[in-house]
């Protein structure tokens, strides 16, 4: 099957700017006290429940992935980019990563504990949220937990045409949508969403972020 073309252009983009982005992206270590936190209960949350493994789905280099391991999270990172994850095997060799894309994982139903997407879903037309919202319902076990970190605001379409670091030629396609209906497409999906967060922009950013820290029901109620 031919990934949709907005797939290939995100894949080809972040493989050209992924060694700066790994040098430029902050540690989560390094990260305000409220991102920690929000990252630690999830961490928490996944690691009492003991339903299975964390897929960090849009990893990166990996570096959200290791941290969520240091906190005691049997977790692996899945990236469309096929340099971002040899950068991410490389700094982490004890850990697995698998290129795919999050609208496919390749996990069985309900196989998966937990499923993180920080920042990661951004890239994605708003049409295509229902479809991924649901991939992320079919891997989660009943009670298994989802946190969901995006930046929102105003629904809109946001192009790029640079990278990271030294401004690498690459094409980006961000989009933009209320938090409320963010969780709403997520209720829709079958989550019961559990906590949410709304940080006011960091110094030099636009758009606030919030986190949605959502639960997949152990009776599920989806149609």
């Amino acid at each position: 099957m031919t990934d949709p073309s907005h797939l290939n252009e995100i894949r080809q983009s972040y493989d050209t700017v992924a060694a700066d982005y790994a040098r430029c992206v902050k540690d989560p270590g390094a990260l305000d006290p409220v991102s920690r936190a929000v990252l630690f209960a999830f961490a928490e949350l996944v690691t009492s429940s003991g339903l299975g493994p964390t897929a960090d789905v849009g990893c990166g280099p990996g570096k959200v992935t290791a941290y969520l391991t240091g906190l005691g999270v049997s977790a692996f990172g899945v990236d469309l980019s096929p340099k971002m994850i040899a950068l991410a095997r490389a700094a982490h060799p004890d850990l697995r990563f698998d290129v795919g894309s999050m609208s496919a994982l390749a996990a069985g139903d309900g196989e998966l504990g937990g499923v993180l997407a920080y920042y990661s879903t951004h890239h994605l037309p708003p049409a295509e949220l229902p479809a991924v919202y649901g991939e992320f319902h079919r891997t989660l076990a009943p009670g298994g937990r989802l946190l969901l970190v995006t930046r929102v605001g105003e629904e809109g379409r946001q192009r790029r045409t640079y990278g990271y670091g030294d401004g690498d030629p690459a094409p980006f396609d961000s989009y933009r949508l209320p938090a409320d209906r963010i969780a709403g497409l997520l209720e829709q999906a079958g989550f019961a969403i559990t906590a949410q967060t709304l940080q006011a922009p960091e110094e030099g950013a636009k758009r606030p972020v919030a986190g949605f820290l959502a639960r997949k029901p152990v009776v599920d109620t989806v149609r």
